[in-house]
């Protein structure tokens, strides 16, 4: 019933939580320097808020990102509209209004490869141990596309073995503001995966409330969702 929407929150699981440890660099030497650069800024982050837009396929959705170091992560979707992710260091939990539905993964913190790790800025670190990385045109900013006056900074992500989840992923950094504003991931089978990340808001000094959340208890619980197949 959910494989479908499973692929995509897959996808969206994963990138949120990879782009919450991401950008910044004052010195572009090798592509990867700058990548650890990046990485190393996002750490520096105490809290951020930016519109998402996502594009799986024919499936656009939108929506608001919440994060809090070290860990805390609230996605709050308009569309579909009332759809929520959220992670709070120890349990992910997804509420899917139109299949009334909650997903709830729990999560070791001390998993190298867990969603813990993905939503700290050591999750770029372990991206470039488990992707090589380039830039895709050079480290001199070129428009986000061919669309676009904005500048950014393109690099490009090879997965080193077949056991990762994504072929290849292309990361836009605005050269100005120095953030991310698009993720676009190509999965093995050749489902592309864009998001576009704007209006960023930094070190808000967000409440730890703003990451509670609790689904409405009528709709049905699965567990380990990320587990199945």
């Amino acid at each position: 019933m959910f494989n479908r929407k499973n692929t995509i929150l897959h996808a969206a699981v994963f990138f949120v939580f990879t782009v919450c440890g991401t950008v910044y660099a004052q010195t572009i030497t090798t592509a990867s320097a700058y990548f650890k650069t990046v990485s190393e800024y996002y750490g520096s982050i105490k809290d951020y808020e930016a519109d998402l837009d996502l594009s799986a396929g024919k499936q656009q959705m939108t929506a608001k990102v919440s994060f809090k170091r070290p860990d805390l992560l609230r996605i709050d979707f308009s569309n579909p509209a009332d759809q929520v992710i959220l992670f709070n260091g120890d349990m992910l939990t997804i509420y899917l209004p139109d299949s009334s539905a909650i997903l709830q993964q729990s999560v070791q913190s001390d998993s190298g490869s867990g969603g813990a790790s993905l939503a700290t800025p050591q999750g770029l670190s372990l991206m470039s141990r488990y992707y090589t990385v380039a830039y895709e045109t050079g480290q001199d900013p070129v428009p986000l596309d061919e669309t676009s006056d904005e500048k950014v900074i393109k690099l490009v992500l090879n997965r080193r073995n077949t056991a990762e989840a994504f072929r290849s992923i292309k990361l836009s950094i605005d050269a100005g503001t120095k953030l991310i504003r698009r993720v676009d991931a190509v999965t093995p089978r050749g489902d592309e995966f864009i998001f576009n990340f704007t209006n960023y808001k930094l070190n808000q000094d967000i409440s730890d409330q703003r990451f509670i959340y609790d689904p409405p208890s009528s709709a049905n619980n699965y567990n380990n969702f990320l587990l199945s197949n």
